[in-house]
């Protein structure tokens, strides 16, 4: 992405400031309760320690939770084995790393599920607890790896994606006003926000031509009177709320309020120094941009200015 940008800093501080670490989700699994409580205690200050004392206990805990970091469960319970067990939540769960507890005479149990990829490693019982806890922390580290690989993937394609939305819509749209409302939709999706709108500004005024993509009925026609938007267009800079909450200076303002708006972010789309149109994307929640992602929204606007000039002067 680009270097950093002035004007995008107040913003990455808001986020960085209401962005707290989380413990990552770990699951055990084990029908003594003697071991599920020793599990527990063995890493609840490191992670978010969900148990279960079976393995169709743990299938139903996973489908309420979601996706965990690691699993540990152990080999022999009653009605489901462990590796049964983590065999059936490798289809939905393929990113989480699984420790099998287990007996030396249960080895051979294991190595179809070893090699197969769905058991990352085995601890013999009796486990040496700085033992596990080293393989637990590399299969964290395992896990953190997977999808910081995974979300820049995603972002990748993300980038991909807009862009090429707003070159066909540039390409395609026979009038200007036909334009923006694709490119909304593609900023929408892309930030998943509840409604984005694009719309035109003529002599540093909002005009009433504009593109809104609105994931609510009826989404309010408010930006003319919101300072937000006004700062943006005067000064040519993105400005924003992360938390309209939590923003004294906005808390109060009735239109965030009778909205439900609780995130705003307006960048403003230049073309040859002047201001031509906004991009107002707006959440029913704080915002959970990453920063990467608030870089690809201010180099989109860029060519969103480039697509609405070309479409002008077609």
């Amino acid at each position: 992405m680009e270097n950093a940008i002035p004007e995008l800093e107040e913003i990455r501080r808001q986020l960085m400031s209401q962005a707290r670490p989380k413990k990552p989700k770990m699951l055990v699994v084990d029908d003594e309760p003697d071991n599920l409580d020793l599990l527990y205690r063995t890493f609840r200050r490191e992670f978010q320690v969900l148990k279960a004392e079976s393995g169709v206990r743990a299938l139903e805990l996973l489908q309420k939770e979601g996706e965990v970091a690691v699993i540990i469960s152990d080999q022999r319970m009653p009605e489901m084995k462990g590796t049964e067990f983590l065999k059936k939540t490798l289809p939905q769960f393929p990113n989480t790393v699984r420790i099998i507890l287990t007996g030396f005479t249960d080895i051979e149990d294991l190595v179809e599920a070893i090699n197969s990829g769905q058991v990352y490693k085995y601890i013999t019982k009796p486990w040496d607890p700085n033992e596990l806890k080293a393989v637990v922390e590399r299969a964290a580290e395992t896990y953190d790896v997977q999808m910081q690989r995974i979300e820049e993937l995603r972002r990748a394609q993300v980038q991909t994606n807009l862009l090429a939305a707003i070159a066909e819509a540039a390409q395609t749209a026979d009038s200007l006003p036909a334009t923006l409302k694709p490119i909304a939709t593609a900023f929408a999706k892309s930030f998943n926000s509840d409604v984005c709108v694009l719309q035109i500004v003529e002599a540093d005024t909002l005009s009433a031509t504009a593109g809104i993509q609105s994931n609510i009925d009826n989404p309010p026609n408010w930006l003319s009177g919101d300072s937000l938007v006004k700062e943006a267009i005067k000064s040519q800079k993105i400005q924003g709320s992360v938390n309209v909450p939590a923003d004294a200076e906005l808390a109060g303002v009735t239109h965030y309020q009778e909205s439900g708006i609780q995130a705003h972010l307006v960048v403003p789309i230049t073309y040859r120094n002047t201001t031509v149109a906004v991009l107002s994307l707006q959440w029913k929640q704080p915002s959970t941009l990453k920063q990467d992602e608030l870089s690809l929204i201010h180099l989109s606007a860029k060519h969103v200015g480039l697509a609405l000039a070309s479409t002008r002067l077609g």
